[in-house]
């Protein structure tokens, strides 16, 4: 039986989840899916050059030629760098890079073994080089680890050191690079000690093949103390019924492992109620576990518990949990949730609906917005309400299937009729050709083109001199409501002007706020020192190119030219 550990007081889950959410909500809009790839078959009981006779150039190596390499790469590692022959055999038969590329550096004479000889005796190698490949790392993983100013692995005997140790206790040659790779601090620690760390974990109940397994996966474990966490996994998990195979069936050298993340989905399970079905949850989905050390679980989560998902319904999603990744199905979330921040959805609406279909949501893969308001033949504002109303419908959206157009709901002749009805009235006539013309300058849907019209209106102008201001420029109608206000309301109680103005200069509502109050405070200052007329229309303030502006207007005042580019990295920095 392996030895329990006291328990350790951890303050509410739900409190933790919440601050790791905070903490790392800016990573959630992208997660890095890793694809598999070939293990690098490495091992010292044969070598990797009988099946590896070419060239990085294409060009066929004889493997007579690579076997007197290698034998002559032996004898200098062995003889002259008085390296331990088992740990020289190894770096020879086991470092095929280094080899073609010490192939390269000189002129075989007679044979490959005694040029290679030669070569070595007036020409060292940086041993770190064959050393790391021979552990199963590629050149472009090794060549960063190198060490600065070494070239012999004499000069570093703590790497030596702990190198023969894990090979000792039945750590794999070719998967020590790995290691090396995720914590080097594991081959810095001082004589004995790695060895007196293995000790304490075998006393614990854990067997020497399992350690020199669990190792590879997760060599942290190597570097502090006990790792406590891991050990009340392991508890925890063979109390499930998961024996020591199965954990190391379902870990990947890949993968880097937080046993304190992963100790807490598990305890976050049991919290949540899935007690009774953790081990069939955990049988059935192993990567909740594995993949990415937990860390998407706790996204999920948290993200759920944002929405205001319950405790029991988030259990129950699990126990529901479909085949997939669980990092697409986190992506695949949070995919929708920026779909529906796109469409403009209420934020109480996107809860709903993450809250009632997590399952849906998190098993199919979007469309792009774009391709689907296409696809959809449909407005932002009605696909929110179909959503809304049909949310089912969200998982026949997915890539790779074939999306149809909505169903006309009849808004689109409504909202035709109101535009016709609208244009009459403003004394378009029935002239099919006028009316033509009307529809391609005014956008917006009738009635809201009928709501702008009537809020100029109601900011104190007549009718019938709104209706000609539309006449001379259709494009004040072009902006939405509240900005037409937010631009009238600047006009008179920011500037000053009366509200008459609009007559002469409906153009007005068509420029920016910015360009307003840039042109009107560069027109002020030049008054103020007698460089401008004083009754300069604000038409002809605001309408003038700037090119035309600062000729007439900029350029009147030696410091003109400063003032205003001072002018304009204000207004920019307060838009």
């Amino acid at each position: 039986m392996m030895t329990h550990f006291q328990k350790l007081g951890n303050p509410s889950i739900l409190k933790w989840v919440s601050s790791y959410f905070v903490e790392n909500q800016q990573k959630m809009g992208s997660f890095h899916i890793p694809q598999s790839q070939n293990p690098r078959l490495y091992t010292t009981k044969g070598s990797v050059l009988s099946q590896r006779c070419y060239g990085e150039d294409g060009v066929r190596i004889p493997r007579a030629t690579l076997k007197e390499a290698q034998t002559a790469l032996l004898e200098y590692l062995h003889s002259t760098r008085s390296i331990q022959f088992v740990d020289a055999e190894n770096m020879s038969k086991n470092s095929p890079h280094f080899l073609r590329k010490l192939l390269k550096k000189f002129e075989i004479v007679k044979d490959v073994r005694r040029s290679m000889s030669r070569f070595l005796r007036y020409h060292p190698i940086n041993e770190f080089e064959p050393f790391f490949e021979s552990l199963g790392l590629k050149p472009c993983e090794y060549t960063p680890l190198l060490p600065r100013d070494l070239l012999f692995l004499s000069d570093d005997c703590l790497l030596l050191e702990n190198y023969r140790v894990l090979c000792e206790f039945g750590v794999e040659r070719n998967k020590i690079g790995q290691i090396y790779k995720k914590a080097v601090q594991v081959f810095q620690h001082d004589f004995g000690v790695l060895l007196l760390k293995l000790q304490a974990y075998q006393k614990l109940g854990l067997s020497q093949s399992f350690i020199a397994k669990i190792i590879v996966y997760s060599p942290h474990v190597l570097t502090g103390d006990i790792d406590i966490k891991f050990i009340k996994v392991l508890e925890i998990l063979n109390g499930l019924g998961f024996d020591y195979a199965w954990i190391k069936e379902h870990l990947s050298e890949k993968e880097f492992y937080n046993w304190s993340m992963i100790f807490r989905v598990l305890k976050f399970f049991r919290e949540m109620g899935c007690s009774g079905e953790l081990g069939g949850l955990i049988s059935q989905h192993p990567l909740l576990l594995f993949e990415g050390s937990s860390g998407r679980v706790l996204s999920l989560i948290a993200f759920l518990l944002k929405f205001g998902l319950r405790m029991d319904r988030i259990s129950s999603m699990f126990l529901q949990f479909p085949e997939i990744q669980v990092s697409h199905f986190v992506s695949n979330i949070i995919r929708f949730f920026l779909f529906f921040q796109e469409i403009e959805m209420e934020v109480d609406e996107i809860g709903k609906i993450v809250c009632s279909y997590p399952i849906l949501l998190g098993s199919c893969t979007l469309k792009k917005t774009s391709s689907l308001l296409h696809d959809l033949n449909v407005g932002k504002k009605r696909l929110c309400k179909y959503i809304q109303e049909n949310p089912q419908e969200l998982s026949k959206w997915g890539m790779g299937t074939r999306v149809r157009p909505l169903p006309d709901s009849g808004e689109g002749l409504e909202s035709q009729k109101l535009k016709t009805k609208f244009f009459l009235d403003l004394g378009y006539g029935e002239n099919p050709n006028m009316l033509k013309k009307a529809f391609k300058v005014f956008r917006g849907r009738g009635g809201e083109l009928q709501e702008r019209f009537d809020t100029i209106v109601n900011a104190g102008l007549d009718q019938e001199d709104v209706s000609k201001m539309v006449r001379v420029s259709p494009q004040i109608l072009n902006q939405s409501k509240a900005l037409i206000q937010s631009k009238i309301d600047i006009l008179v109680n920011e500037l000053g002007f009366p509200l008459s103005s609009l007559i002469l200069f409906p153009s007005y509502l068509s420029y920016t706020t910015q360009r307003v109050r840039l042109r009107l405070a560069m027109y002020n200052w030049l008054k103020d020192q007698g460089k401008a007329e004083p009754d300069l229309a604000l038409s002809t303030i605001i309408s003038w190119s700037d090119k035309i502006f600062l000729s007439q207007c900029v350029n009147n005042h030696p410091s003109g030219p400063q003032v205003w580019e001072d002018l304009k990295a204000e207004f920019t920095r307060d838009k």
